[in-house]
């Protein structure tokens, strides 16, 4: 009896292993990130594989813009916002439109940080200025490059529209919090597009991430220091394990590509 007892529990452990082993294997986590343009073509796009394989994790990264990364958070459309700003600003312009959203569950995670750069288009002979006179410049107080000895054309000010990190960060650490109001501003809809007006456009001055002027072969307004943007992994309450295995495995590969 003993005997035929162990055979039957031998041969179910067998069928078993044999039902298991024709299951398909369970899928990973299919994290979602959405957010800003700029972190995305600094990380995620060159590095996802790296991401994925040191995380364990699948992702699916929508680039959009920082501030509608967060808006993703906080309707469920997305597990981690990536945002090229310090979340005090983007929660600041965030609080214009949506002051009842949930701010204070929001968390930040540092990944790594980037040069803010002012492109130029190549027929500009102008190649550089005081932080001073670039913030004159975001406020409307000088629009004439003519008063950095440059052309007698007007300074049009290419930045994405309110919710762009970029612009976030200029605002916060040049402006001291004040809105940009430039005298001839043209606003884009992504940081992709800011290069691409830049070139089109003699009289420009575009805020772009120092990456895209690489990319574009644009020259850049330098200056006697340097605006650094944040990039940062946002989660809405405390990440749940699959959500800070992204979080740790972004911040080891950026170690490794971007410092």
């Amino acid at each position: 009896m003993g005997t035929t007892a162990s055979r039957l529990t031998y041969g179910a452990i067998i069928c078993g292993s044999i039902i298991s082993a024709l299951l398909p294997t369970p899928a990973l986590s299919d994290i979602i990130i959405q957010g800003s343009t700029t972190f995305n073509s600094r990380l995620f796009g060159p590095h996802q594989a790296e991401i994925e394989a040191v995380s364990k994790q699948k992702l699916t990264v929508l680039p959009n813009k920082s501030s509608l990364g967060l808006i993703a958070l906080f309707e469920r459309r997305a597990n981690l916002a990536m945002i090229s700003a310090s979340l005090e600003s983007e929660i600041a312009t965030l609080r214009k439109t949506m002051p009842d959203l949930p701010f204070d569950q929001l968390r930040s995670y540092h990944i790594a940080s980037t040069r803010i750069a002012f492109a130029l288009n190549s027929a500009n002979p102008v190649r550089s200025a005081t932080l001073d006179t670039v913030r004159k410049i975001l406020l409307g107080q000088i629009d004439n490059w003519k008063n950095l000895g440059g052309p007698d054309l007007p300074i049009k000010i290419v930045k994405v529209r309110e919710g762009g990190g970029v612009q976030a960060s200029v605002e916060a650490e040049l402006l001291a919090g004040q809105h940009m109001t430039p005298a001839n501003p043209i606003e884009v809809q992504i940081s992709s597009q800011v290069t691409k007006i830049v070139m089109q456009e003699p009289g420009a001055m575009g805020l772009a991430q120092l990456g895209k002027l690489t990319e574009q072969n644009l020259p850049e307004l330098l200056t006697d220091d340097v605006i650094e943007q944040q990039l940062n992994l946002i989660t809405l309450g405390e990440p749940a394990p699959e959500i800070q295995s992204v979080i740790n495995a972004s911040r080891r590969v950026s170690l490794v590509y971007l410092d």
